[in-house]
């Protein structure tokens, strides 16, 4: 199935919101995500299905020359295909367009697979945020990469 990369516009609200219930065990809301939209200083990038499905997506704030990543999501039924792969490349490539130094981003401890996929980019753990996540209760490992 063919898979496009596109920057979040408002009709991918929904979809979004809806992998973000099924992702994360404290989503973030339709609401906040459309604030996103109008925060200069987030980018956000979307996998589309041809039929129009969101099977993925990532944020991320920029602040001056420094990058953090908010959220990556893949729906289950998408998952080691390359879409975070994709998405990821995407953030990159647009980080080290407009220069940007660094881009840092958190990460459960126990999540062996995006751990890994982070590594494959040359982030690296720098530290940890003591029970940064709830339900469950868990460490978020900081992870680091220079552009």
């Amino acid at each position: 199935m063919k898979i496009e990369i596109t920057e979040m516009r408002q009709s991918h609200l929904d979809q979004m919101a809806e992998l973000e219930k099924i992702c994360f065990s404290l989503p973030w809301s339709r609401d906040m995500l459309a604030d996103e939209l109008s925060n200069k200083h987030a980018k956000y990038y979307v996998a589309v299905t041809e039929d129009g499905r969101v099977a993925g997506y990532i944020g991320m704030h920029v602040v001056l020359d420094e990058g953090y990543i908010t959220n990556v999501a893949t729906a289950p039924e998408f998952r080691r295909q390359g879409i975070a792969k994709a998405l990821i490349t995407k953030v990159l490539e647009y980080c080290r367009s407009k220069g940007m130094i660094y881009i840092t981003l958190e990460v459960r401890e126990s999540n062996a697979g995006a751990i890994a996929l982070y590594e494959s980019f040359g982030f690296r753990k720098i530290g940890k945020r003591a029970d940064y996540y709830q339900k469950p209760l868990e460490d978020a490992l900081i992870m680091f990469l220079t552009l």
